[in-house]
């Protein structure tokens, strides 16, 4: 018994002012495709059951391009897999805040596919000896998770945050219920499906979050930070077996590449040398910025230099781009004088290097190398001053 876990499929998401050829928000396009693919993974697995894990639109009410892109999706799916059981449950995008308006899943469930969306349901199928108990976001809470004991599988799908268990907000708004992993109870269900969080994730041996399917949070740059620190190679499905345990993640191909260029720090650049710094950033971005969304991180820059780049190239970057940001952070506040001042007071290296940064030096005089030396002198000084005061506390010899 092979189940298919996806989730965060955030249809009709919108980014940017870029269109399609087609007038298509070109973001919402990205996502339709990478909806797409997910499915062409899903039925070349072939498994005998498919979980959506919440998320499956971005709104409420989401546009008619999304709603037509998902009900041809679902149905191709329906299609190519008759026997297999397909489970969506509500996410917290999903469900409309008045009980009387109605979720948008429901036109799904004429194609066959069990939509639950406002209150908790346990699905049966004793023919294949499986139960499933799905829970929307709206519902956490409402009764107490626990398996069907006449089960020999036991599946969970939930939309939620698992208390405790998650690094921070990068993958996903935070929730406005929170689930305890003693309520949730991972070790009493055969497999525990997640959706909320945007990373792949694992919460124990058997329960996990598929992560969405394209960068839709409100911080794509922390997902990528996530996914590189853990080694997870982007967006996907999971595949696992609901008999022996074996599982997998399936890399789905994203449609478009978000690039994190190195960060910079400006402390003590001028203008021109920032200029050519991110110049160089772009200039190695591998295969070009050209169509991807960039961003360059700048820490430590002061507003007068910020007014002095050269905004004709960043115009360019961004006309290039689908989406290119610079990312701009200014200096952290340094006391230089008085009790009275705001901020903590400078060290005397951070004072040395400070000023010699700003220094005006000859055209053949490396500034780096120069900030290198007067730091080492300055290091080798301390040396001596701390060893002397050793010296004469051991009896005034000299060094």
């Amino acid at each position: 018994m092979r189940l298919v876990h996806l989730s965060d499929l955030h249809l009709g998401y919108r980014q940017y002012q870029r269109l399609t050829p087609g007038g298509i928000n070109q973001r919402e396009a990205d996502v339709a495709l990478a909806f797409k693919r997910a499915i062409d993974a899903v039925i070349a697995l072939g498994p005998d059951l498919v979980v959506v894990a919440g998320d499956v639109f971005h709104t409420v009410r989401p546009t008619n391009p999304a709603i037509l892109h998902a009900f041809q999706q679902f149905a191709r799916l329906r299609s190519a897999l008759p026997e297999a059981i397909v489970v969506v449950v509500a996410g917290n995008h999903d469900t409309p805040r008045a009980a009387e308006t109605g979720c948008i899943l429901r036109l799904f469930a004429p194609l066959g596919m069990q939509v639950v969306d406002a209150s908790p349901e346990r699905l049966s199928f004793p023919d294949r000896q499986l139960s499933i108990l799905a829970v929307p976001d709206a519902a956490i809470g409402q009764l107490a998770l626990t398996p069907d004991p006449g089960a020999r599988y036991n599946v969970l799908v939930l939309h939620g945050e698992v208390q405790g268990t998650l690094p921070g907000v990068a993958g996903a708004d935070r929730a406005t219920v929170e689930i305890t992993p003693e309520e949730l109870g991972a070790d009493r269900w055969t497999y525990v499906a997640l959706g909320h969080y945007h990373v792949y994730r694992r919460i124990a041996p058997n329960a996990y979050y598929s992560g969405s399917l394209e960068y839709t949070s409100t911080n794509p740059w922390g997902e990528l930070v996530e996914e590189r620190e853990e080694g997870i190679p982007g967006k996907g499905i999971i595949e696992h077996d609901l008999a022996t345990g074996a599982h997998r993640f399936h890399p789905v191909e994203a449609p478009r590449a978000l690039v994190d260029l190195p960060s910079l720090s400006a402390r003590g650049m001028m203008a021109a040398e920032l200029d050519a710094r991110i110049q160089e950033l772009v200039a190695g971005c591998e295969g070009g910025i050209d169509g991807k969304i960039v961003r360059v991180l700048v820490r430590d820059i002061p507003r007068h230099i910020l007014r002095e780049l050269d905004h004709r190239a960043l115009r360019d970057f961004r006309r290039r781009a689908l989406h290119f940001q610079l990312d701009t952070r200014r200096p952290e506040m340094i006391r230089l004088h008085g009790r009275g001042a705001p901020g903590r007071r400078p060290s005397l290296a951070e004072i040395v290097r400070d000023k010699l940064h700003e220094r005006s030096l000859e055209p053949d005089i490396d500034r780096l190398a120069l900030v290198d030396l007067g730091l080492r002198y300055l290091a080798e000084a301390e040396a001596l001053s701390a060893a002397a005061v050793a010296m004469e506390g051991q009896g005034g010899a000299e060094v």
